[in-house]
């Protein structure tokens, strides 16, 4: 009997990389929308980035059949390619602690060895595991839409880059260069950073673009020709500034436009600690009609709020002691004695409680908020999982959320509880989802560890009767901008 003729060879996906002059050129949100535009054209498409920094994290399939962690940046991507979001698709996870030091994520895991190495001597430990990642997506896709980090020409770090020009050379990538136009300078920025770059990586760079333009684009002329002349290399978009494009992004916590419609009815304050993290998941809040929603760092900027919500954060205890410097506490215990909305998430949930216990020195000791009767113990191991579950009889100001289906995400150390010493005297908290949900007796203070609230349109419809736009609608128009602002052929 003649041998099976064996399948052919499946092509690797081209790949197009994404690179900027800076951090904050766009480099994130270019590389969402070219995975919608691909995704429009019926191909398969996967989202990468080598290395990531940020507390901003989603939980995501591994490809072990279980759960990591991965930058929330790429799990928007996956999901403006229609793809199942993997830990492939952000090896490489840094989630800072303090200035000096960030817990190291590896395809979604957190590695204790890999943490406590000095940053320059990772690379050479982790650079088979992330070329391992970006091959399996090639070989089963066709695209890689690749997004770099800060800037390629940072030629303090070349030697140990695992996310720039290593990834690029790996896998032969279309690179475009992008610079925000709106900070002054660009022509300078693009010209340097190529400049910077030795001729074979020169030879990957295929097109500049200018992000975040004001203005009459003919202005421009003759620069963008003179650069061409200089480098070899076209211009080959000039994006408008997207000031309402609704994607949540990177280093949100700067950014203070609300966008919602309508009379302001809702003010919300959250308290923008150092280490804050997940703070991408209230990007939804910004565009509820009549919600106006602001970053708080002192007591003045949470007065006249009608709610405070306590964001996760990746430094419980540090936060907590930078909160009570501030005068933080004080100012929430007002808001919350007046019966005034108080929400806390993941840690702000554990800052909201009586004490913080670390005995194995995870994260650190010391007393809570005490505006719910709970007590939180650190443990070595991390929570990282999907959680859908259904509010129980919640009364009082969040009263709207009883019995609400709801579905995010957790990723903590802490294991919290009711206070036992608290509990004898009788005072507990009204548990809503079983080791998951609490508030207060009088109902107004709020403590949850599920992330992603408010990307719950059943949510947002029991809280304000009303919703948000929808991401899907969000990528759309971001690929349509694609088409309009690329010259013919430039992303061939």
């Amino acid at each position: 009997m003649p041998a099976a003729t064996p399948p052919p060879l499946r092509t690797p996906a081209r790949c197009v990389m994404v690179l900027g002059t800076s951090s904050g050129a766009g480099k994130s949100w270019l590389a969402t929308a070219l995975c919608r535009h691909y995704a429009n054209q019926g191909l398969r498409v996967a989202p990468f980035k080598a290395q990531n920094m940020s507390n901003n994290a989603r939980v995501v399939a591994t490809p072990a059949g279980g759960y990591g962690e991965i930058g929330s940046a790429q799990y928007f991507q996956a999901l403006a390619a229609r793809a199942r979001p993997d830990v492939r698709m952000n090896p490489l996870l840094l989630k800072p602690e303090a200035d000096t030091r960030s817990q190291v994520v590896l395809l979604g895991q957190v590695s204790e060895e890999l943490s406590r190495l000095p940053w320059r001597g990772r690379s050479q430990q982790v650079w088979p595991q992330i070329a391992a990642a970006l091959d399996a997506l090639r070989a089963e896709n066709d695209v890689v839409v690749i997004e770099g980090a800060g800037s390629p020409a940072e030629i303090n770090l070349m030697t140990s880059d695992v996310v720039n020009l290593r990834v690029a050379r790996h896998c032969g990538a279309h690179c475009l260069l992008v610079a925000d136009i709106d900070r002054g300078g660009a022509f300078a920025h693009l010209y340097g950073t190529w400049a910077l770059l030795s001729e074979d990586d020169r030879a990957l760079i295929k097109g500049f673009v200018l992000n975040k333009f004001r203005g009459d684009a003919a202005l421009l002329a003759p620069a963008p020709e003179m650069l061409q002349d200089k480098t070899g290399v076209p211009v080959v978009a000039t994006i408008p500034m997207q000031w309402n494009h609704g994607l949540p992004e990177e280093d949100g916590v700067f950014d203070t436009r609300s966008t919602g419609q309508g009379a302001i009815h809702t003010r919300i304050a959250v308290i923008a600690y150092p280490r804050i993290s997940n703070l991408d998941e209230f990007q939804p809040l910004k565009n509820v009609p009549g919600v106006h929603l602001a970053w708080a760092r002192s007591p003045a900027e949470v007065e006249g709020a009608d709610w405070i919500i306590l964001p996760g954060s990746k430094a419980t205890a540090a936060d907590l002691a930078w909160l009570r410097a501030q005068g933080l506490d004080a100012a929430i215990a007002r808001h919350a004695a007046r019966g005034a909305r108080v929400l806390g998430i993941c840690g702000g949930l554990q800052m909201l409680g009586e004490a913080l216990i670390d005995p194995l020195g995870v994260d650190g000791n010391g007393p809570g908020l005490g505006l719910l009767p709970l007590v939180t113990r650190f443990a070595a191991e991390k929570t990282v999982r999907p959680t859908r579950a259904r509010f129980g009889a919640v009364q009082g100001a969040w009263q709207q959320l009883a019995g609400v289906a709801v579905q995010g995400y957790e990723i903590h150390h802490g294991q919290t509880v009711q206070h036992p010493a608290l509990a004898r005297e009788g005072k507990v908290a009204r548990e809503l989802i079983g080791g998951l949900a609490w508030q207060n007796p009088e109902g107004n203070v709020l403590g949850l560890y599920l992330h992603g609230l408010f990307e719950d349109a059943a949510v947002l419809q029991a809280l304000f009767g009303a919703g948000a736009t929808t991401l899907d609608a969000v990528f759309e128009r971001m690929a349509a901008g694609v088409g309009q602002w690329f010259a013919p052929g430039a992303l061939a």
